[in-house]
Parts: structure tokens; sequence; C-alpha cells
């Protein structure tokens, strides 16, 4: 009985390898071209990841930053290695969903921003993300030892 309880009670501890690691994934972008994302299949979609050379704590705090210069934009969920943000567009008030995961394992930002409605954005969700990734680069220039 004692050994029973004694293997029960490891087993509930026991945390599969798996889980350690990040298990963050970004959605898919739809057909429409109003999303961009590092994990994209479609080239028309695609950008690339942002490498980052500090610690991935200082790496969410910059992608933090970086995100709320944007303006209209609010942070809506924060994780150990996660932020998703709601940008809000100037006239219509349009939300678009921006989601930056910091890759620990390949030392770079993953990201995805996409419309929530419409079939085309004129572009919007790209060149938002280019002037966030140009913040993330060059605050990881200036956050590298020299």
């Amino acid at each position: 009985m004692v050994s029973r309880l004694l293997i029960v009670a490891a087993l509930s501890f026991m945390v599969p390898i798996n889980t350690l690691m990040s298990q963050r994934t970004l959605p898919p972008c739809p057909d429409t071209p109003n999303c961009v994302s590092t994990d994209a299949q479609r080239s028309s979609q695609r950008m690339d990841a942002i490498a980052f050379t500090d610690s991935p704590a200082a790496a969410l705090a910059r992608a933090g930053a970086a995100l709320l210069e944007e303006k209209r934009t609010t942070i809506v969920e924060e994780g150990a290695d996660y932020l998703k943000a709601e940008a809000r567009s100037l006239i219509f008030r349009f939300v678009d969903d921006i989601e930056i995961i910091v890759d620990a394992e390949r030392r770079v930002f993953r990201f995805r921003s996409a419309s929530r409605v419409g079939k085309s954005d004129l572009g919007v969700n790209r060149r938002r993300m280019e002037r966030i990734s140009e913040r993330l680069r060059t605050s990881s220039a200036a956050a590298s030892p020299p």
C-alpha cells in the first residue's frame, strides 16, 4: 500500500519533457491578404523572424515596448514568452491582432499580425510589423554588449 502511494505521488510530480519547452504556435494566416507572419506558408504573407542576443525576459520587455510605440495599440495578454496586442484603425476602429513569441530556443522573435475582418488591409499589417521589426533590431543592437 505504501509503495503504491509513493508511486502515485512520484508520478504526480513528473512533468513531460516536451512541456518544458515553449509549445506556443502562431495561428496560420487565412487565405486573405490581410495577414503577415514569420510562420506563414505563402511567400506573400511571410516575414523574417528577428534575432535577439539578450535574455528572453529582456527580449520580451523590448517587444512590449516596441508594440506600445504603435498608436492605438494595447497589450491584452502577456505570458513568459508571449505577447498579444490589439491595434485599432483610426477612422473605422477595425481591430488587428498582433502576436509576438520570444522563441528562446531559436533566439528569435516570431510574430503574426492580422486583420479580424475584411479581405485586404492595403498593406497595413506588413507596414506595422516592418516598423516593429526595425525597433526590435535597433534595440537589440543597443542591448548587445560592446
